[in-house]
């Protein structure tokens, strides 16, 4: 059985034309062409990934996208006819992991989706690895962090960004390493979407976003994270 693979598009020959390609290659297709179908399946069916369109009628792709997010951490790539930077960010503040923008070629399609499930993958190839300094506590084993004891919900992009800085604890990681691990090589360039993470995680995670005591920056370098969450 092939990785299983959730299309979420209003157009049906669009649908259509993506499940032959997808299911030539190997995969298995699911397909829903409203929002409330798609939660459904995601939920009985489980699969790999969501191929998932913005503009739908009812529920649209920034609703589908929020509630898949509280469903699970599956990885979103979203389809948009268009890439203004504030849909962008929209997107991938509700949890996406990246973006399709129409027309794409099949090419770019394949190559998006293997870049988002090998990240997926190794995303959940853990160490086992936990830090735990009172205040925070980050379990690298269950794919957990909590803040004075309350569970914080990540994204799995802001989980894999946290992961990569936490294993590299104390060490400042380069920005083009970062988004190599985090995102792929083909990222390098993204530095204004590292930012906009690192701002994610330091809301969810410091006691005060505006003087970050765990996540630094180390100008024209790359960012660490500091043990203790108290810098020197």
């Amino acid at each position: 059985m092939g990785t299983k693979i959730l299309i979420v598009e209003d157009d049906e020959a669009l649908i259509r034309m993506l499940a032959t390609h997808l299911e030539t290659r190997g995969f298995d297709v699911l397909s829903a062409t409203r929002g409330r179908e798609a939660l459904r399946l995601a939920f009985e069916k489980h699969p790999a990934l969501v191929l998932l369109d913005v503009m739908m009628p009812g529920m649209d792709g920034w609703q589908t996208c929020e509630r898949l997010r509280e469903l699970s951490d599956i990885p979103i790539i979203m389809i948009t006819a268009k890439a203004e930077e504030t849909d962008l960010l929209k997107g991938f503040r509700l949890g996406a992991d990246d973006y399709l923008t129409k027309p794409f070629s099949l090419k770019e399609l394949h190559a998006r989706i293997h870049a988002v499930l090998r990240r997926a993958d190794r995303g959940s190839e853990s160490e086992g690895e936990v830090y735990d300094d009172g205040y925070l506590r980050i379990d690298l084993e269950r794919n957990q962090v909590f803040r004075e004891g309350e569970l914080v919900t990540l994204t799995p992009t802001e989980y894999r960004l946290l992961e990569c800085l936490v294993e590299n604890k104390g060490r400042v990681v380069p920005h083009t390493e970062l988004l190599e691990n985090v995102w792929g090589a083909e990222y390098a360039g993204a530095t204004d979407s590292l930012a906009l993470y690192v701002r994610y995680l330091r809301k969810k995670l410091e006691q005060d976003p505006g003087q970050p005591q765990y996540i630094l920056n180390r100008w024209g370098m790359g960012y660490w994270f500091h043990p203790g969450g108290r810098a020197s």
